[in-house]
């Protein structure tokens, strides 16, 4: 199978190497950033595009891995070529891509670093498409992967996408100003990377309001009061605080 590849990002590199890995060639990349363009291309082996006008239109598969704001553009560009065109994105319609003759998604569930290896076997892959063959040839691709594959419509994958948001970007985001506390009093955030990596074994066994624990689900008042005057110099993460901890009380039975 050959592959167009738009897009030089994480998703668009770890997507382009797994596809050369299952057999297939890639035979071009464009991506806005030339530079970055160009170090994808020479992973791959593929051309680089200098000009998205220049696209090759005889290609199998069209695989559109950039930003969501900028897919209806480089849709349009695409619009004529001969293979399936997909998009990558958790939070976009499938019939953004309308204009074309057989089209898709192609949505890798998972958080992408480039420099990171990633095992697709472990990866869920959403697809969608247009028609019964469109969806057979994407699921096809995923099987190549080794991945899990789900047929989901855009409405669900929107709400997997927003689900995703909360356990992946904003709990990374708590790591994150877990840090900053550690920091503050002098403290190594390895410290905490073995309650992190309790926290997430625990729910691979078993639903996360089963396994809640802390001082909200106590109402452990005292605890929280304490917490609280330490963060009273800093009326976001007091906030934040309050809002996580009220929410945990009044979702636990």
């Amino acid at each position: 199978m050959r592959v167009v590849c738009i897009g030089s990002g994480n998703v668009a590199t770890h997507l382009a190497r797994a596809f050369k890995t299952a057999g297939n060639e890639i035979v071009q990349v464009w991506s806005r950033s030339a530079s970055h363009a160009s170090e994808l291309a020479c992973i791959v082996g593929a051309e680089v595009l200098e000009n998205l006008d220049e696209v090759e239109d005889a290609a199998d598969l069209y695989l559109i891995a950039v930003k969501d704001d900028a897919i209806p553009e480089v849709a349009e560009t695409l619009v004529g070529v001969q293979g399936v065109v997909v998009h990558t994105s958790g939070a976009t319609n499938v019939d953004i891509l309308a204009g074309h003759a057989r089209y898709g998604v192609f949505y890798p569930l998972q958080t992408f670093s480039i420099q990171k290896e990633v095992d697709f076997a472990e990866v869920p892959l959403c697809v969608e498409a247009a028609d019964e063959e469109t969806l057979r040839f994407l699921s096809g691709l995923g099987a190549e992967f080794g991945s899990q594959v789900y047929h989901i419509d855009s409405e669900k994958r929107r709400a997997l996408h927003l689900a995703a948001a909360f356990a992946c970007n904003f709990v990374n985001h708590l790591y994150r100003l877990s840090h900053t506390i550690l920091e503050k009093h002098q403290m190594s955030f390895d410290m905490i990377r073995p309650l992190i990596r309790e926290t997430a074994h625990k729910v691979q066994a078993d639903l996360p309001e089963n396994v809640q624990t802390g001082p909200a689900v106590r109402n452990d008042k005292r605890s929280m009061d304490a917490h609280l005057e330490m963060l009273s110099s800093d009326p976001q993460l007091s906030n934040i605080y309050q809002i996580l901890s009220n929410s945990i009380k009044k979702t636990q039975h």
